[in-house]
């Protein structure tokens, strides 16, 4: 039963129950007037459920007029038939008697109840469900005789929405990450029970309280304050923070705080949730222990060495301050290793190193390349040539006596191992990273030319192997203006080997003389500056070739991931750039996958997060590449709006046979399968290889097990030979 407009006449009860008595015409003009004028639907029935009265707010309600429904059964007009069966068969069980489906469901109750109430669904006249209250009561006359029922309904949409909502947020509160709420001024207002369980603290223990209840110590003032700031400006904050639970142990968490707001934009309550990361955190510092740090020796590796060395020179630049570069050769390693053991040569690689840190000041760096072979770095040495050179070869000379020195490897076994040093003094950035390793490396040669057991700089003379540097300089400015840049690609495959993308790899062919091998021309390139016009040809081939892929159903939805430099990311107008080499091919940018490194996201991160996010609104999407050999962190994941972790090929090519290696790819895999990111490993060469990095939940791969970089001509080549082979989609293809 639903509700109704009264069509011409008043709704004096005489009209429709003739056993009424009669009302005078005032008051008949006046009960017309409430009921039309009601703001709730009303329906007057007459003792068989025939309408005879529906009212203007019903009519808006439900969309039927007076004519449509008047002298018309209810039931059957507005109401679900499941609904009304359903009603019908609970009644019937309940008042141990039939109760028809029909108008009788509303009325059944009336004889023990002076009225009936239940919510119920309507159906409007343009097929629209609504949920209602309805009331329905029997008018009778003087001698309580029934003449008719009264409906009058309400619209609950809202009252449902507003319940569902709760249904919703109760479940939201009781999820397994911590969250409390508090209000305008802090103090804690509620909590649920992942927050007891996370933290120790009770819901008693904590409402009343603030969050600095939690407050571990470790971040200072200036944190909260930047925090409070933040939270204020833009009415959120998140980020990672360490608390204090109530047993005194502390522990890293991802914190986000939400403001919520009035009508009138004030600030009423902050709800904050938060989840432990210690796992996380574990996972990442054994991933930096592992990617920097040498495992026999404890001292940093070759990577972590050349990040030293570029901040080294970096602030050499700044203070005008010369600085040195020592590589040390163990003389007759292999003979000690071949005779004595392996064991015994590792235990003096470590005596080794403990000798060389006690020969170094504290802000120096002393590293394992490899093998036998160590790199001191000394820093301020002083703003004059001559000078810096003297005291490098004082510390080198105390390294060289000091090595020299007896080694007990046994119960009472000495052994004597003399050591070679080659030095190359610097200043500032005016030689890269690798020449000052090259420099050394030749004054090393030249000490063990000299009889081993002593030193040697780099000087003039050896500068000739530094002449086909510049060489390459000159040919790489002339390549792109003679296009003699070539852009290959290389297969990306998922689990099952299907094609999925391909990675854009640039090559450099000189007419007449063999490929340059892109070691060789990238860094120069970088060091140069002319990795920005270079990096343009490259986007925009690329753009070109998804274009043309595009027009292949073969080729359609394959993605192309494109290495982007850090200098040429932070040219001003890169997002224009980008933009413009979609634009003029046509690209789809959901297809354009840009592949960033680690270095890139150390410096000017508010700009970089703009760009990445500017770009990624249009669909562009990005990848870190080569994770594992730099600085990311938890944090910077979680800021930067990355799709993707690239793993290393350097770790990918040992995961068979180096503990070390497997234990920093599983990690890595690991971390990105938490954070949500896709996991691809670069350098895949071995069926093994593939079945191991599957195993431990790797997804997508690269490498010469799936394909070399090829041209795209080829590229196609190797797509029509397997045209016979291949579905229609490419998600299908399997190489």
């Amino acid at each position: 039963m639903t509700s109704g407009h009264l069509v011409e006449h008043p709704c004096c009860p005489s009209e429709f129950a003739p056993g009424l008595a009669v009302r005078p015409p005032e008051l008949c003009a006046i009960q017309h007037a409430i009921f039309e004028n009601a703001g709730r639907a009303i329906v007057l029935t007459d003792p068989d459920g025939l309408i005879v009265y529906f009212n203007r707010a019903a009519q808006k309600l439900l969309g039927y007029s007076s004519d449509d429904v008047v002298n018309r059964v209810t039931p059957m007009i507005f109401h679900l038939a499941d609904e009304l069966i359903s009603r019908a068969e609970a009644l019937t069980v309940e008042l141990q008697r039939p109760v028809a489906a029909g108008f009788d469901v509303f009325i059944a109750r009336l004889g023990i109840k002076a009225q009936y109430d239940a919510d119920w669904t309507l159906v409007r006249k343009d097929g629209s469900r609504l949920p209602v209250s309805l009331t329905v009561s029997a008018l009778r006359d003087m001698q309580g005789r029934v003449q008719g029922y009264l409906g009058i309904a309400s619209d609950i949409s809202v009252r449902r929405k507003l319940e569902q909502d709760l249904r919703i947020a109760a479940i939201a509160f009781e999820s397994r990450a911590a969250i409390l709420v508090t209000d305008a001024s802090q103090h804690i207002l509620q909590v649920n029970a992942a927050f007891t369980e996370l933290t120790g603290y009770s819901a008693d223990e904590a409402i009343g309280q603030t969050p600095r209840l939690l407050k571990s110590g470790r971040q200072d003032s200036a944190f909260y304050k930047d925090m409070w700031e933040g939270l204020e400006r833009n009415g959120h904050w998140q980020g990672e923070i360490w608390n204090r639970r109530k047993n005194g142990e502390i522990f890293p968490e991802w914190l986000t705080i939400n403001g919520v707001r009035d009508g009138q934009g004030k600030i009423t309550h902050y709800v904050s949730t938060f989840s432990d990361i210690s796992n996380l955190k574990v996972a990442e510092s054994e991933i930096h222990n592992l990617a920097f740090y040498d495992p026999l020796t404890g001292l940093p590796n070759r990577r972590l060495l050349l990040n030293r060395i570029n901040k080294a020179c970096a602030a050499g630049k700044r203070s005008g301050k010369y600085g040195a570069l020592l590589i040390i050769d163990i003389d007759h390693f292999k003979t000690l290793n071949d005779t004595l053991g392996h064991d015994v040569g590792d235990y003096l690689l470590v005596e080794v190193a403990t000798r060389l840190g006690a020969c170094i000041r504290e802000g120096d760096t002393a590293a394992r390349q490899g093998g036998d072979e160590f790199v001191v770095m000394l820093e301020e040495l002083g703003s004059d040539l001559e000078g810096a050179g003297i005291q490098a070869e004082m510390v080198a000379e105390k390294i060289r006596a000091e090595l020299g020195m007896p080694y007990l490897l046994g119960e009472d076994a000495e052994y004597v191992r003399t050591a070679s040093i080659g030095i190359s003094l610097f200043l500032g950035q005016e030689k890269s990273t690798d020449v000052l390793l090259k420099q050394s490396d030749i004054a090393l040669y030249k000490a063990k030319d000299a009889g081993r057991n002593t030193i040697r700089f780099f000087d003039n003379a050896m500068q000739t192997a530094l002449d086909e540097r510049a060489a390459l300089e000159a040919g790489l400015r002339r390549a792109l203006a003679r296009n003699e840049l070539l852009l290959h690609v290389q297969p990306q495959v998922d689990t099952q080997r299907r094609l999925i993308g391909a990675e854009a790899l640039l090559r450099w062919q000189p007419p007449g003389k063999p490929m340059v091998p892109p070691g060789d021309f990238i860094p120069l390139a970088e060091e140069t500056g002319l990795i920005v016009a270079v990096g343009l040809w490259v986007l925009d081939r690329a753009c070109a070739g998804l274009r043309r892929w595009a027009d292949d159903p073969r080729t359609s939805c394959l993605s192309m991931a494109v290495n982007v430099s850090a200098r040429q990311f932070r040219q001003a107008d890169f997002v224009l750039q980008v933009g413009d080499a979609l634009a003029r091919h046509g690209a789809n940018p959901h297809l354009l996958k840009l592949e960033l490194t680690e270095s890139l996201l150390l410096d000017n991160v508010e700009e970089t997060v703009a760009k990445m996010q500017a770009l990624r609104a249009t669909g562009v999407r990005f990848s870190l590449d080569d994770f594992g050999t730099g600085y990311a962190s938890l944090a910077y994941l979680k800021r930067f709006p990355f799709e993707q972790l690239k793993v290393d090929r350097s770790f990918i090519s040992d995961i068979t046979h180096n503990p070390d290696a497997a234990a920093i790819v599983r990690a890595i895999i690991a971390m990105g399968n938490t954070l949500r990111l896709g996991v691809v490993a670069e350098g895949v060469e071995a069926s093994v290889q593939h079945d191991y990095l599957v195993e431990h939940g790797c997804c997508q791969f690269q490498g010469y097990l799936f394909g070399k970089p090829m041209s795209f001509a080829d590229f196609d080549a190797a797509l029509d030979g397997l045209s016979g082979e291949v579905p229609e989609v490419c998600d299908d293809w399997v190489i």
